[in-house]
């Protein structure tokens, strides 16, 4: 049977390799961690923009439907304008 002996040198090369994958994954765990804390950041913005969102076109069916309310009132003044003018005509026409 064979020893399995390694010098000085490759067991501090070897552990140097180590401590330098440690080093590494510790890093990624660290960017891992930054990564999902602003994807959740980010989640949450969105959510918050899509309310928003959903209030405005809200307000904009609003602000529509009041614009379709003023221009009905608008016509509607229009007729009675002109029948108040017709009226008075008549009034004229009998005087």
């Amino acid at each position: 049977m064979g020893s399995a002996t390694i010098s000085v040198d490759e067991f501090q090369a070897l552990e140097q390799k180590v401590l330098q994958t440690v080093e590494i994954i510790k890093k990624e765990r660290a960017a891992r961690i930054a990564a999902e804390e602003a994807a959740a950041q980010a989640h949450a913005e969105l959510a918050a923009s899509n309310a928003e969102l959903a209030a405005l076109k809200e307000k904009l069916a609003t602000a529509g439907n009041a614009q379709a309310e003023l221009e009905g009132l608008h016509r509607e003044r229009e007729a009675v304008r002109l029948r108040v003018e017709k009226m008075l005509t008549d009034l004229d026409e009998l005087l």
